[in-house]
């Protein structure tokens, strides 16, 4: 089989196809993680654990499955992808967000399945915790960070190691279905925007689109402490002693990659919500275009009218996180002809 796109959908799903036999190359039109994967956040977070739908419960067995994933892939490649399970803290700003907060709990009680908590803790001087207005936090044990970078770097290295075949810096070509080299004719297309776009022209009707995010790499030593979700930002502790910190989402925008005084401004406000990391200088800015299908929901399954083709995108802000589920459903569909994926995630012809 054939992936075009070595970011986290296609690099995830090649090696999940290739553990299981298949014989794999991954084809990328620039260089690993060229596109929204390969930034700084790597905050792999749930949703709130309330009006539950099939989107949430395929995101919480992804978020629980992650940490086998992640070790096997580590176990592979020789290389850490920078997975920790350290769950994370959400400052509570009035009395309404502390109320429906504690009303969350028994929610988390009954769809988490006793397997991660939702809490409500006061605010304790412990040097990392932000400040709250009410005194109140949400932590709950169920999210976990992943170093994008890393991550890739392991999945290529496994894919490698495995046998599998990377070429970067060339586009696919319908002759490269063709010859004796033994990949056979499935091709898994996870080529981010771009991809929207060809399907979006290829079905007559827009699936999607690009939103722009900036983010920073701040020099501080957090890496056993939980990440933060203030004001709509992530703060992510990596093990690497470095703290992630993003994103903006931009609707409108003239360079995709150029980074510029929207996260000159989203540091500052993240400087406020954590005070221990007012000094920590900035070591790294990033930008780049994520992937926004019109569903908000990941757009995985066959291509329409393609036979042996199909599609892995969509992943926005929950793609890193959604990675080890797709990989897996994904790796049924091609290789076993066996559709696990909720049905609001399948991409659909213009009717």
């Amino acid at each position: 089989m054939t992936v075009v796109g070595a970011g986290i959908l296609g690099l995830a799903t090649a090696w999940e196809c290739q553990r299981r036999g298949a014989t794999v190359r991954v084809i990328e039109a620039q260089e690993i993680g060229a596109g929204s994967s390969g930034g700084y956040v790597g905050a792999l977070a749930p949703h709130v654990p309330e009006n539950w739908n099939a989107k949430k419960a395929f995101q919480l067995e992804s978020l629980l499955m992650a940490e086998g994933f992640w070790a096997s892939v580590a176990n592979a490649s020789g290389h850490d992808p920078g997975y920790g399970r350290m769950g994370r803290l959400q400052p509570l700003v009035d009395m309404v967000a502390l109320a429906r907060a504690r009303d969350r709990i028994s929610g988390a009680e009954t769809h988490w399945q006793g397997l991660a908590e939702w809490r409500v803790v006061p605010v304790a001087d412990d040097g990392w915790m932000p400040a709250s207005p009410t005194g109140w936090l949400v932590e709950d044990t169920l999210s976990a960070r992943l170093h994008p970078r890393q991550a890739l770097t392991a999945l290529a290295a496994a894919v490698v190691v495995g046998g599998g075949r990377i070429e970067t810096g060339r586009r696919f070509r319908p002759t490269d279905l063709f010859g004796s080299e033994g990949f056979g004719g499935l091709v898994l297309w996870a080529t981010g925007v771009d991809g929207l776009n060809d399907l979006s022209a290829d079905l007559a009707y827009p699936v999607g689109n690009g939103v722009k995010g900036q983010a920073a790499l701040l020099a501080y030593d957090a890496s056993g402490q939980p990440q933060i979700f203030a004001d709509g930002l992530h703060i992510v502790p990596h093990g690497d002693g470095t703290v992630a910190v993003g994103s903006t989402s931009e609707r409108e925008f003239a360079d995709g990659a150029l980074t510029d005084g929207a996260l000159d401004a989203l540091v500052a406000r993240v400087r406020v919500i954590c005070p221990a990391l007012a000094k920590a200088p900035v070591i790294g800015r990033w930008a780049g275009v994520r992937p926004r299908a019109a569903s908000r929901a990941p757009l995985i399954g066959p291509w329409p009218g393609r036979p042996g083709h199909y599609v892995a995108n969509g992943g926005f802000k929950i793609g890193l996180g959604m990675a080890p589920k797709i990989a897996t459903v994904m790796a049924d569909l091609m290789l076993d002809v066996v559709s696990g994926i909720p049905e609001e995630f399948l991409p659909r012809a213009a009717l």
